[in-house]
């Protein structure tokens, strides 16, 4: 069990979408959530909020946004300061892998369910 918190960027209130299935996955591993993302509801017991709240400090952030979305948040993660961010697949994205490097922040191209399932995470 861990105590740190994960950022979904992405999240989503549909069953079927990866998002979704990772915030699920989280909570059974007893990981703290904060979900962003345009739905509204909550996906388990994690409401999906418009924003991150800025005082927030998440040890990771896993994306579930493509690249042209992920424009509008590099300034919002960058001032988040996490110790990584996943670039869940389909997400991967070397301008902005490249800018967290330079800010000391480690990029992970990687699936966070395998991530998960596999004790790695």
């Amino acid at each position: 069990m861990s105590d740190k918190l994960t950022l979904v960027i992405g999240a989503s209130t549909q069953p079927d979408r990866y998002a979704n299935k990772a915030i699920r996955m989280l909570r059974s591993h007893g990981h703290s959530v904060v979900g962003v993302g345009r739905d509204q509801g909550t996906v388990v017991d994690v409401p999906i909020q418009a924003e991150a709240p800025a005082d927030l400090h998440p040890d990771t952030v896993t994306l579930y946004i493509n690249p042209r979305i992920q424009k509008d948040y590099y300034d919002k993660v960058l001032a988040l300061k996490p110790n990584r961010v996943i670039f869940n697949p389909g997400t991967e994205n070397p301008e902005f892998e490249a800018l967290l490097q330079k800010n000391g922040i480690e990029p992970v191209e990687a699936c966070t369910l395998v991530l998960l399932s596999t004790n790695q995470y």
